[in-house]
């Protein structure tokens, strides 16, 4: 026992504890076929807190079965450094305080310093140190100094557990999820992103949860930049893709305009045989029908055929405005009356509204999106079909009151 501890204090005390990372990048994900392989050429073509009971527990509660592998040797460490040493310049050079509005400071703060310091000398001591300890650190942590003790001390904790204890599990999925939040609440994204390495040195877990966590972060900064960054850490570390990620990553396209974006990681998520939602099925459409691709239109609707049921308001009036923009104004009717026929009682107030933007905003949107000498055409063919598309409303029998008088000015306006 007494050569494990005089180990423990030799790793510690090494540099080579705190500088070995053990990054194994995974595979690319699969390809598509079929109908969805059709879907993706087309795509390429287009334009671009609960407290926890840590009382209760040891400290070594905090830690889930899951085995870190085979861990590598420094030769291998020399080797990683050389091959990704680009690529983690590149991406944290894009993160600063500033991203949170976190004011820069070369010091910790005293909490932070304070807590470090006594969870440190309790691991000198040779004992665990009591778990609230290190999730004060976490929730007091507020500038990047503070971010670095604590990761430094998570992974002095990592090693005296393997070297002492010979346990080589990581910290449970929760306490990884505030270590993920703490780091974008202090703006450090540079080491919020370390917690979705699939090895590391500190002991973390990664989840596709503290994933979304960052690309909500990523949502609320309007950056698409952060989530590209995301998005190649999670590639990189073969993290699963989730239907919930689409959502997050479709609306941050949609909002920031990037119709390019959103092409290009629509067609990963197809790749991977990932299960779209709703939402995302909404917002893929809804956008394609703003920029006037009315093949993506189909092609999308057709993928969503396959998982969804019932169209949505979004998913019916873009349907609509890909019929439009074909000059079949009869289609446009047919939708818009299934679509009234199927949405449920309370939302079918709605579609005097939907149709009410399709005429007074949408035209302009999409005339404006195409090349100069394409707009004249575009801007006849609207006037003249949208009053024939709801002429055919009214003569089947849904008649919704609209001001057509609204057209002509957008589409002018354009």
């Amino acid at each position: 026992m007494q050569a494990a501890a005089a180990r423990a204090r030799r790793v510690l005390a090494s540099p080579a504890a705190s500088g070995l990372p053990g990054i194994l990048w995974g595979p690319s994900l699969g390809s598509a076929s079929g109908a969805e392989g059709a879907l993706l050429l087309h795509l390429h073509g287009v334009p671009s807190p609960a407290s926890s009971p840590h009382h209760a527990r040891g400290f070594s509660s905090y830690f889930a079965p899951q085995s870190l592998g085979n861990f590598k040797l420094p030769a291998m460490a020399s080797q990683w450094l050389s091959e990704k040493s680009v690529h983690y310049q590149m991406i944290t050079s894009h993160f600063s305080t500033e991203a949170s509005g976190v004011e820069a400071t070369d010091h910790p703060t005293e909490a932070v310093e304070e807590m470090y310091q006594k969870m440190l000398k309790s691991v000198e001591a040779e004992t665990m140190p009591p778990n609230a300890w290190l999730w004060s650190m976490i929730s007091s942590c507020s500038n990047k100094e503070d971010i670095k003790l604590l990761f430094q001390i998570l992974q002095k904790l990592r090693v005296f557990r393997l070297s002492n204890l010979r346990i080589n599990a990581n910290f449970n999925d929760h306490l990884c999820m505030k270590v993920t939040e703490a780091c974008a609440r202090v703006g450090t994204l540079d080491y919020g992103l370390k917690a979705l390495w699939k090895h590391n040195v500190y002991g973390i877990t990664p989840t596709i949860g503290s994933a979304h966590y960052l690309l909500q972060h990523a949502k609320t900064l309007n950056d698409t930049k952060l989530m590209e960054n995301i998005m190649q850490v999670l590639r990189r570390n073969s993290l699963p893709l989730q239907p919930g990620t689409a959502d997050i990553v479709f609306s941050i396209c949609y909002n920031a305009d990037r119709w390019d974006l959103l092409s290009k990681h629509a067609d990963r998520f197809v790749k991977a045989g990932v299960k779209l939602h709703r939402t995302a099925f909404d917002i893929w459409m809804e956008f394609a029908a703003k920029v006037g691709d009315s093949q993506s239109i189909w092609n999308i609707n057709s993928l969503r055929g396959k998982s969804v049921k019932h169209y949505t308001l979004a998913t019916g009036f873009a349907c609509a405005k890909g019929s439009l923009l074909d000059r079949k104004p009869e289609n446009a009717a047919a939708m818009i009356k299934l679509l009234y026929k199927h949405l449920p009682d309370q939302k079918k107030p709605f579609v005097k509204d939907e149709l009410e933007k399709l005429i007074a905003e949408w035209p302009a949107e999409v005339i404006k999106r195409q090349k100069k000498d394409d707009r004249k055409a575009m801007e006849e063919a609207l006037v003249k079909d949208i009053p024939t598309m709801i002429d055919c409303l009214t003569k089947s029998g849904l008649d919704i009151p609209v001001d057509l008088e609204k057209l002509t000015p957008q589409v002018q306006a354009a």
